[in-house]
């Protein structure tokens, strides 16, 4: 490869479909989240406690019609008076219910309840209004439904840092020519400028950190190797061509492993360029 050659590393699809796969995926988070903190678990309260007057319904009339006299006209009049036991904190309800509510029209009709087949008139009553007849095993507290709203701010906020990166990483790359280095925020360096090559990660993750000096001051070059250009034989391993151009053409010191033939471990190296 001549050293005048020009590679430019883009941003690969493997760290562009992972960073959309956690846009995606905080993003279904906090619509779960912000669905269940906003109306989900209001209305499985509001379904909790309609089950629950059903029960209280049937143990009322088996009640007041323990010696079998109870008259229809008795029960009706009865039934009109009694409204859904919800709770006192309206902030565990759905906005939409008017309180106090009547017992459902189902359960003042005498010949309907009158086999105490409760639960019958239950999946009878949902399904004619829409409801989930499976009703939670215990109501959502003001605190649970608080947690949601937590956790979808967490997630819409981790949704929107995926995203920024997302956004950036896909205008960046990273190059290298006969002068210089050109890093992924669009500054230029040229190798006069670089002191040190650490290539002890190369190998195992993909990264290279270099050192250089110029007028504004001492600073750090990171190449991500698996972000931009990758190391697909396909594509002619990208950053690999990288990293031989920067090499070709760099005068520091180099520090990278050097594996001993006889042990089984790696010692770090400096070697000059």
């Amino acid at each position: 490869m001549s050293s005048s050659e020009t590679i430019v590393c883009k941003p690969t699809p493997w760290f562009l479909l992972r960073a959309l796969v956690m846009v995606l995926m905080f993003g279904v988070f906090a619509v779960l989240f912000y669905r269940d903190g906003s109306t989900g678990y209001r209305k499985k309260n509001e379904i909790f406690y309609l089950n629950k007057t059903f029960q209280i319904a049937n143990g009322k009339f088996s009640e007041m019609n323990a010696s079998g006299t109870l008259t229809a006209t008795e029960w009706e009049k009865f039934a009109a008076t009694q409204s859904v036991a919800f709770p006192d904190d309206r902030s565990v309800l759905p906005a939409s219910i008017s309180l106090p509510l009547p017992w459902p029209a189902i359960l003042h009709d005498y010949d309907r309840m009158k086999p105490l087949q409760w639960n019958i008139l239950w999946r009878e009553y949902t399904k004619e209004s829409g409801l989930d007849a499976a009703p939670p095993e215990e109501p959502y507290l003001a605190q649970r439904i608080r947690e949601q709203w937590i956790v979808f701010g967490i997630c819409t906020l981790l949704a929107l840092i995926a995203a920024f990166f997302l956004i950036r990483t896909v205008k960046r790359s990273i190059s290298a020519d006969k002068t210089g280095i050109t890093t992924q925020t669009g500054k230029q360096i040229p190798y006069k400028n670089l002191k040190t090559l650490d290539l002890r990660k190369w190998e195992t993750k993909g990264l290279a950190f270099i050192d250089y000096e110029d007028g504004a001051g001492k600073g750090k070059i990171r190449i991500d190797g698996l972000t931009y250009g990758g190391f697909k034989k396909e594509n002619d391993e990208p950053a690999e061509r990288l990293m031989r151009q920067i090499r070709s053409c760099f005068s520091g010191e180099i520090i990278e492993y050097t594996t001993v033939i006889s042990g089984n471990s790696s010692d770090g190296e400096t070697n000059p360029g």
